[in-house]
């Protein structure tokens, strides 16, 4: 259990960033979003196969967080038993909502991109007002707000709990704290007066953030494989 726990840890953010840099290449995301509808339609179109199945593994990437987080729980003993069942639940719920905010493209945006191929100007515009609104919904409230927020604090649990078990140094335990706390602030980036436009400040800060959180994941699985 603690051999797959550890390398689950360090696979997953390798996975997790193989699968965004091929769609950073493949398909500009996610800068692509600011594009309009029937531009990123047309480049989903022309992604095929390889690129649904891109979309397919990344979202993946967000589920296996899930049977992750309950593996780190079990590696916490010595920790208080209810901050332990909350990051437990905090975890799985983490990776549900970022699963949802991603299955969208490998299901639904197929479908809008085989419409728009040769829409009219009206079905253009539903097919633009459906694709939007689901990016706002699923990506932007779903997989982004809940995902950074969630994610975020069961960054905050671990790292605290983790000082408590004697899994991590203190340095280490402290950096997960300081990392869950930003990417919690960063939920904020499309909340009250940034509803529209977003907070420029956390939309500069996330990927850095997400880098950051990467790193320290695969060192908490290192840090657990140590301790075997």
């Amino acid at each position: 259990m603690i051999i797959a726990t550890g390398t689950l840890l360090i696979a997953l953010p390798i996975a997790f960033n193989v699968f965004f840099g091929m769609l950073a290449a493949r398909f500009e995301y996610p800068d692509i979003l600011r594009h309009p509808t029937s531009d990123v339609l047309a480049k989903f179109r022309a992604g095929g196969s390889g690129l649904l199945h891109t979309w397919w593994g990344f979202a993946m990437t967000a589920l296996v967080f899930a049977p992750v987080a309950i593996l780190v729980s079990a590696q916490l003993g010595g920790a208080n038993a209810t901050l332990v069942q909350a990051a437990t639940v905090i975890g799985v719920l983490s990776a549900l909502v970022q699963t949802l905010g991603l299955v969208r493209w490998p299901f639904m945006v197929p479908h809008l991109a085989r419409a728009s191929e040769n829409a009219t100007p009206a079905q253009s515009e539903a097919i633009d007002v459906v694709f939007q609104s689901f990016n706002r919904y699923l990506g932007v409230a779903v997989g982004e707000h809940l995902g950074y927020l969630l994610t975020g604090t069961w960054t905050v649990l671990v790292g605290i709990a983790s000082l408590q078990a004697g899994l991590l140094p203190a340095w280490m335990g402290i950096i997960g704290i300081v990392i869950g706390a930003v990417l919690a602030l960063t939920s904020l980036e499309f909340v009250g007066p940034f509803e529209k436009d977003g907070w420029k400040l956390a939309g500069a800060v996330v990927p850095v953030a997400y880098v950051a959180w990467s790193l320290w994941l695969a060192g908490l699985g290192v840090f657990v494989l140590i301790g075997s």
